[in-house]
């Protein structure tokens, strides 16, 4: 394997390489074996301190001129611009395909937790195969079985390829990209979801609506609960920015808001609307017009932190490199081309779609034959396979000290479900004349509000320990409890949803 850092004599040259500076703040005469020259990312990291590289320089030429906020000015920031489109951190020293290389770097994997679902792979080709040579019905929940577990390893790479192409990228438009490749499961079933003509057994619209607010209440509940108990591992508290934290809890909030207006709208009507078919479609057409207004606020949020307020998350995220517990391991450890990355993109893709289809093929059975309430399939079946990588990724980012990343992506993930996919699956499904909308079941709206309030806080001080965390699982593994106990459709009193007092006072949008 090629080596991951060039030799001194094929870099290019900067300032600060004459001392001799190695990458851990060393000096040297020239370089050794086991020591890594100074590269532009050591500079940059220099920067997001006190203005200085990494290391202690002894001539004027080792600190480049840089701004207030700690950005390269004037010539050095044309040299850098010249100088790299790549993150040293994101540097393979390779280009094109190498198969070899490339199955060992994915096995390897982000973390050992990730190394443990990488042993799941031989269950893809056997779900695949099992779907497509069954003979009998027999096998349906063993089809089911395969395809959940298979739906892990895919999505893992998803997000393990996509954590490779933003080390390749700047830290915002980094964590953008991996955020958005990680709800690519989701997208897909959804999609998958929302094409299917419903049934007398299922009800496709009500699975999907679960789905968009348990796969909020996953990356909220239990995978920042799962975050704050991993960094509580070895630490007594962790810290995060402010920045982060207000943002992502405000927009939540904002969030809650706005999937909760239709739901409020017919609640509030209903059983003294003359006409209830009217009723209906005035709440799909308020969900419709819901659905563009969140886009675009969604949209709106993305341009403020790539775009105007980059400049704040890039030193956010600066300073949660430099606390990276595995910061020089993972400097020395293998890369991905950007070949390779695409690659892996579209083999877990194309895998997660034959097997999303596999998996929703199933659902019928689940709920008719097996008794499995759609609540429970839709809120914490569905949502636990799809937030997979998300999941993975924030918790080990969280464990090795970086709370503002696995903030980022745990909050990203959330407003991304709330502000974008779940949105986007009510078009879709307007294009296809189905009646989606954002009309869902009191219960699971008032646990998605209980949630948002008990989150924001918790991130309120800044501040995360195990408690904290403990305390979040414990609120979602009750949700899943009371998910379980719930009657789907065809159980309950035809006319009646959720009821206080014998009246109707709920209508989720999946009994249309």
């Amino acid at each position: 394997m090629a080596d991951e850092v060039k030799p001194l004599s094929t870099q290019p040259t900067l300032v600060g390489e004459k001392s001799g500076l190695t990458s851990r703040g060393s000096t040297s005469s020239g370089p050794s074996n086991g020591i890594l020259p100074l590269h532009q990312g050591d500079l940059e990291q220099g920067r997001a301190g006190n203005g200085t590289a990494t290391g202690k320089a002894t001539s004027s030429e080792t600190t480049p001129h840089v701004d207030e906020n700690g950005s390269p000015t004037g010539v050095a920031r044309s040299k850098t611009r010249a100088l790299f489109t790549v993150r040293p951190e994101g540097q393979s020293g390779r280009s094109g395909f190498h198969p070899f290389h490339f199955l060992a770097i994915t096995f390897r994997s982000a973390s050992w937790v990730s190394r443990i679902v990488n042993v799941l792979w031989p269950l893809v080709p056997a779900a695949i195969a099992l779907k497509y040579t069954r003979n009998s019905h027999h096998n349906d929940l063993a089809i089911f079985i395969l395809s959940y577990l298979a739906m892990i390893p895919c999505a893992n790479l998803i997000g393990f390829a996509g954590g490779e192409l933003a080390k390749k990228v700047p830290h915002v438009l980094g964590v953008l990209l991996e955020t958005t490749l990680g709800s690519i499961v989701e997208i897909v079933l959804f999609m998958v979801l929302i094409s299917r003509e419903p049934t007398d057994k299922v009800d496709y619209i009500q699975v999907i609506q679960a789905a968009i607010l348990g796969s909020i209440l996953a990356t909220m509940l239990l995978c920042l609960g799962l975050c704050f108990i991993a960094g509580g591992i070895k630490r007594d508290e962790q810290s995060f920015s402010e920045a982060v934290s207000e943002a992502g809890s405000g927009l939540l909030l904002t969030a809650g808001v706005g999937l909760a207006i239709p739901t409020i709208f017919k609640s509030s009507l209903k059983g003294s609307f003359a006409d209830a078919d009217l009723l209906d479609q005035k709440t799909i057409d308020i969900s419709r017009s819901m659905a563009i207004l969140l886009i675009v606020a969604y949209l709106v949020f993305v341009y403020f932190q790539a775009r105007t307020h980059h400049g704040i998350y890039d030193a956010i995220f600066e300073q949660d490199t430099q606390r990276d517990d595995d910061k020089y391991k993972e400097e020395r450890q293998s890369k991905l081309t950007f070949v390779e990355c695409v690659i892996a993109l579209v083999i877990s893709i194309t895998l997660v779609t034959i097997i999303a289809i596999s998996l929703v093929e199933q659902i019928p059975y689940l709920v008719h034959e097996r008794h499995v309430s759609d609540a429970f399939v839709g809120l914490i079946l569905v949502p636990l396979v799809e937030k997979a990588a998300e999941h993975l990724t924030a918790v080990d980012e969280a464990y090795d000290n970086q709370m503002n990343f696995a903030l980022s992506h745990v909050l990203g993930a959330t407003l991304q479900t709330a502000l974008f996919n779940g949105p986007l699956v009510v078009l879709v499904g307007w294009g296809l004349g189905r009646r989606m909308s954002l009309s869902f079941e009191v219960f699971d709206l008032a646990m998605l509000i209980l949630s948002i309030l008990t989150v924001g806080n918790f991130l309120r001080d800044q501040k995360s320990n195990y408690l904290e965390g403990f305390l979040c699982v414990t609120v979602y593994v009750g949700i899943a409890v009371a998910a379980a106990y719930f009657p789907s459709p065809h159980d309950r009193i035809p006319g009646t949803t959720a009821t206080t007092s014998g009246i109707d006072v709920g209508g989720g949008g999946g009994h249309h």
